[in-house]
């Protein structure tokens, strides 16, 4: 019997994950897209992203969810999720696509370009001398998969780099705070802040006016992990009395950012469309054909989620 594999993602299209996935599942696993599949009734596996309400009633014998991404927040947050194995995608492709980005944000802020941005905007010709990476001190918050390599690139271009997390980790480089008791530290010595933090229930808007309030005057702000885990109207204002002198984010509460919200118009501020880590087919394809290989012989799986931790 012939199982089927279920795809749906609003961003991403159809055909280069069916082309990818093919030659790695063979003729045993067909692979349909959401609104054509042929029986539901034959639907083991799901490979999604954000699908609609009441999207997986539509399958009674499915036997496992693959998450298209490495954040699965949205996805365990749901009350019509079947309970079947949940795995997220553990591509090195992302790894280092979103440690390059996270890399560029925090050379932006560095180097003082939003200054460089604003004085051509005004056709004026302002040198500001450039510091060295290792008087900036940068701060990783959250020290996961993603978290880490993001860190060790950062300390390897030679800035002063700190990184919080919920349990102590030995990263290179790199000096480790763990527990609540120690944000504060944290972000009080931090030029640059990049949040990384996975959104679970304890970090939706971990990041508030007090968190905004103990950083460095004159700091800068990152967040590539969920929009939810900021208090929004906190970094706004943070951005607006000037306590924070830039941000680059790809992230927010509500995607697609408002035309009307005000953190368009701040100076200061790069808006990037939650693109700083995205999966590509033919690198991720051989670990979500492995998985399916897995729940056919009743193996283990790879990168499954905890759903009590969110994650």
């Amino acid at each position: 019997m012939t199982d089927t594999l279920v795809f749906y993602s609003g961003p991403d299209p159809f055909e280069p994950w069916r082309d990818a996935l093919a030659p790695h599942l063979g003729s045993d696993v067909r692979i349909e897209k959401a609104d054509a599949v042929s029986d539901p009734e034959t639907v083991r596996f799901a490979l999604v992203w954000m699908p609609p309400e009441g999207f997986f009633a539509r399958f009674p014998n499915l036997q496992l969810v693959i998450n298209l991404g490495a954040g699965v927040d949205r996805l365990v947050a749901r009350n019509d999720l079947p309970d079947v194995p949940i795995t997220r995608l553990s591509d090195p492709e992302m790894g280092r696509m979103m440690a390059g980005y996270v890399l560029f944000s925090v050379l932006r802020h560095a180097r003082d370009i939003p200054h460089f941005e604003a004085a051509q905007a005004r056709r004026e010709w302002a040198y500001k001398h450039p510091r060295a990476a290792s008087e900036i001190t940068v701060a990783i918050l959250g020290l996961g998969e993603l978290g880490a390599l993001a860190a060790t690139e950062i300390a390897r271009q030679g800035f002063d780099t700190h990184g919080w997390a919920t349990r102590p980790k030995d990263l290179p480089g790199i000096t480790v705070h763990c527990g609540d008791n120690a944000l504060d530290d944290v972000l009080a010595q931090a030029d640059i802040v990049v949040c990384m933090l996975p959104l679970t229930p304890d970090t939706c808007k971990r990041l508030d006016e007090n968190c905004f309030s103990m950083m460095k005057p004159g700091a800068a702000f990152v967040n590539v992990s969920r929009g939810e885990v900021v208090d929004q109207d906190a970094l706004v204002n943070a951005l607006r009395d000037g306590r924070l002198s830039g941000a680059t984010l790809d992230v927010f509460e509500t995607e697609p950012l408002a035309p009307d919200h005000p953190l368009w118009s701040l100076p200061g501020v790069l808006i990037t469309p939650h693109l700083a880590s995205v999966a590509l087919p033919n690198s991720a394809a051989p670990q979500i054909a492995a998985n399916i290989r897995a729940v056919r012989t009743g193996r283990a799986l790879a990168n499954e989620v905890s759903r009590l931790r969110g994650y």
